[in-house]
């Protein structure tokens, strides 16, 4: 509805975690590829969700388009002519952000942009200051795209706004330039005018908003209850004794004040990144006690510093200005010495110690054991989200050695993302099963279908990165009743002690209580740096009750989550500030409820399904779950296998969620429109093929108990030319057609038309007698003998759909506020598909 109300859509959807923001986007490009107003399209995102947008087209919307990623651009170009682009070439397509946001290939693409666009995680396509050049370059790329007025664009986040509101304009400015410069007091009652004009170009919705509009429409939009709890361990005093020696390290790095500027920070960073992995697990710490720090190898001097921030804060901190999972699950490095160094050996001293800590004298993992045991005895198949590929690898091994069973696999940024989908679904076909991932799988991936329960392994510096952990099972489709989420921390960790504490509790609170997650003031990544930054490691050899602790922690922890409250009350005050006021529910339930019926909706489907597959020798089978098997062979109809599509079985069900490997047999699925079709044509088709029977009749007369008298139902396709005059002056004409069934009792010369609710019940009625061949057609003939009387009638029905049909429009574009006329006209004559008498039962 709002974006019908766009004469250019631009329109940035940013519904909370779970409740569909592809399906939504995809929605209106659905409308606006059969309206007619374009023709092709180009989905931008990260490569890792490129397949799950292509499966969603088409699945749910039957548009199949191509995948272009560094992987499959060379098969693409293999068949174009020269000089042709492959954009010219195919109308929808995939496109990988960060494939083609290079000098090398935007051209192309920007030459060739599609009139729709939609931008998927376009939050990582922000400006603000000191962003990376990944970050600058998806912005240009875009920004380009937007440039052309006409040219449709959608943005799609659940993290619109980070907490930098410089980032948050920018985001808008991509819709429309005037947006990069919005007043910062935009709450105040003087912007009422420029809040209302955003408000036509932002959706921001949460799940209680569907929830309340779902009881406007008598419908139900089913999402999981949810079920949190914080568990906690101890380190063993082996890892304690580790845990202290790299303490101690640590601090020597950070008191340093001798070098550079740069070589500080580089110790700083490589400091950080042995805290952070020796709060992993062994392993991690393992790994960057023997790795080469990645911030060592930025430049030489100190006119490298911004690069050793970008670096650091990839790799060591929760945010990445890159797409590559390698980046940002990799283990960080904190080796910056010379290979015969002291310090070096040191260092690999500590390695082998942590080494020698795998299993059994880690706590951390034992209890993890425990708590995945109990997730499963209670039925659950958990994910078991880790920071680094060490960590992950490690867990799924030991898991593997402990869970007897239970299959385990570990998916992480070292495999490309067709292998980590394959590799999921491949451990969804065990009825046990763990997943053990790291953070490449925290956004875009759809796992609600195989997995109910998440246990963060450890925590995120970064808040919004626990929702997309957690909103990967807890969303709409969610097959269970219940989501499980577990937090593990360290107790005498204080590592854990500062992110959950100054953090991801307040974080939780605060969305708890408004229902929405406020970003951290000033983003997480700031805060963390301005935690550790006054990092002083304090105390004896073994005081770590207080070594991460500073003295001005309590001050910042406090003075923190004050702007966090103050942040909050805004937020409450201003939540309706961009409310579609506009758009009212009631205002279009009728006509939503009217297509729904002409349509037909799950029930209505499945009858059909079930009737035709049996009246065409097809031995369709119930499965568990209401899971329909249809059982396509070499003994199938050919026509019929043609019309359905398939040469071999598959699995349906008729209403919402599926499980993966059965498909959602809607009205508008190929396989129901096929068998539809199949349907439609052999009972019009006078000349049947050998191996080929319509199951339909185009006439025919029935002795039932539904009427008392004799009823004659006319089956008729009306079509109408749709003219819509936009405001541009654009004229867009449209042809469009329906399938109504009429009915009448008395006589063709002087009919009693039933009302449309009489009418359908008519259509449930059964055969409750068999007639003599000759009555047949006796009837029959007596009725087509007075076609050119029931065809006058029909025509006045044409006329009074057409104008319902005008007024049904209007109403919706007056709701929508759009502009532009619009009138529809019917076209002559009326189709009669099919004439049925239905006789009463004598006695």
């Amino acid at each position: 509805m709002m974006a019908l109300k766009l004469e250019t859509v631009r329109l940035l959807i940013a519904d909370d975690v779970g409740i569909g923001k592809t399906v939504e986007a995809a929605l209106i490009a659905k409308e606006l590829l059969e309206r007619g107003e374009v023709s092709r399209m180009a989905v931008l995102c990260p490569p890792q969700l490129a397949e799950q947008w292509q499966r969603e087209l088409e699945e749910k919307f039957h548009i199949g388009a191509e995948l272009v990623l560094s992987s499959t651009v060379r098969r693409l170009e293999r068949g174009l002519r020269p000089g042709e682009s492959l954009f010219q070439r195919h109308p929808f397509v995939i496109v990988s952000t960060d494939y083609i946001k290079s000098v090398r290939h935007r051209e192309d693409f920007i030459r060739e942009c599609p009139e729709l666009v939609i931008v998927d995680e376009a939050h990582t396509c922000t400006l603000s200051g000191g962003v990376g050049r990944s970050r600058q370059a998806r912005f240009e790329l875009i920004k380009r795209v937007a440039d052309d007025p006409e040219r449709h664009v959608i943005l799609v986040t659940a993290t619109p706004h980070s907490g930098n509101e410089d980032a948050f304009r920018s985001l808008l400015s991509l819709l429309d330039e005037k947006f990069a410069n919005l007043p910062y007091d935009i709450d105040a009652d003087s912007r009422s005018a420029i809040r209302a004009e955003l408000a036509c170009h932002l959706v921001q919705r949460l799940r209680g908003n569907v929830i309340d509009q779902d009881k406007e429409l008598n419908v139900t939009t089913n999402f999981p209850d949810r079920e949190d709890a914080e568990e906690s361990y101890q380190l063993s005093k082996e890892y304690r004794t580790l845990f202290d020696r790299a303490l101690d390290f640590a601090n020597e790095m950070v008191r340093d004040e001798s070098g550079t500027k740069r070589s500080r920070r580089v110790r700083w960073w490589s400091a950080l990144a042995l805290l952070r992995a020796m709060a992993s697990s062994p392993a991690a710490a393992a790994a960057t006690l023997r790795k080469r720090a990645d911030t060592a190898n930025a430049g030489a001097d100190d006119t490298d510093l911004a690069d050793i921030e970008e670096i650091g804060r990839q790799t060591i901190l929760d945010e990445s200005e890159d797409e590559s999972a390698e980046l940002f699950d990799g283990t960080p490095g904190s080796d910056i010495f010379g290979e015969d160094s002291p310090s070096a050996a040191r260092l690999k001293r500590l390695a082998k110690e942590a080494e020698q800590l795998y299993g059994a004298a880690d706590n951390k993992l034992q209890k993890l054991v425990k708590l995945t045991k109990s997730l499963i005895k209670d039925g659950y198949a958990p994910i078991i989200f880790c920071r680094f590929i060490d960590t992950a690898d490690y867990v799924a091994a030991e898991l593997r050695n402990a869970l007897k069973g239970v299959e385990v696999a570990s998916v992480t940024g070292t495999l490309p993302p067709k292998e980590r989908e394959n590799r999921i679904a491949e451990l969804a076909e065990n009825e046990k099963r763990v997943l053990v991932c790291t953070d490449c799988l925290s956004e875009g991936v759809n796992l609600q279908t195989y997995f109910d329960s998440v246990i963060h392994y450890d925590l995120s510096w970064n808040p919004t990165r626990h929702d997309q952990r957690e909103g990967r099972v807890d969303r709409f489709g969610q097959s269970s009743e219940n989501v499980r989420v577990v937090t593990l921390f360290g107790v005498d960790n204080k590592i854990d002690g500062v992110v959950l504490d100054v953090l991801l509790r307040k974080h939780k609170a605060i969305k708890s209580d408004l229902g929405i997650a406020i970003a951290v003031p000033g983003g997480s990544e700031d805060v963390i740096k301005a935690l550790f930054e006054g990092l002083e490691l304090r105390g004896g050899a073994h005081d770590t009750q207080h070594r991460l602790l500073f003295p001005e922690l309590e001050e910042r922890k406090s003075e923190l989550h004050a702007q966090w409250e103050d942040a909050r009350e805004k937020e409450k005050r201003s939540r309706s500030r961009f409310a579609q006021h506009s758009i009212k529910t009631e205002e279009v339930r009728k006509e939503w409820e009217a297509v729904r019926k002409a349509i037909g909706a799950g029930p209505t489907v499945e009858r059909f399904m079930r009737d035709v597959l049996h009246l065409s020798g097809v031995p369709a089978t119930d499965k568990v779950g209401n899971v329909l098997k249809i059982p396509i062979d070499n003994n199938t109809n050919r026509s019929l296998k043609h019309a359905i599509g398939r040469e071999t079985p598959f699995l349906g069900r008729f209403d919402l969620p599926v499980d993966r490997g059965v498909e959602y047999l809607s009205r508008t699925h190929p396989v129901v429109e096929g068998l539809a079709s199949w349907v439609l044509d052999t009972a019009l088709d006078d000349v049947q093929a050998a191996d080929e029977r319509a199951i339909a009749r185009r006439t025919g007369v029935a002795v039932t108990d539904a009427v008392s008298q004799a009823t004659t139902l006319l089956l008729t396709r009306f079509r109408y030319h749709l003219n819509v005059v936009r405001r541009s002056g654009n004229e867009d004409p449209l042809l469009a057609e329906e399938v109504v069934t009429l009915a009448f009792t008395g006589t063709a010369e002087s009919p009693t038309w039933l009302d449309e609710e009489a009418v359908q019940l008519l259509l449930e009625a059964s055969p409750s007698g068999n007639l003599p061949e000759s009555l047949v057609k006796q009837q029959l003939r007596r009725l087509l003998q007075h076609e050119t009387l029931l065809r006058a009638a029909v025509d006045r029905f044409a006329d009074e759909r057409a104008r319902m049909l005008e007024d049904a429009h209007r109403r919706v574009r007056k709701s929508a506020k759009m502009r532009g006329r619009f009138a529809a006209e019917p076209v002559f004559p009326v189709d009669f598909l099919g004439c049925f008498i239905l006789l009463p039962q004598t006695v």
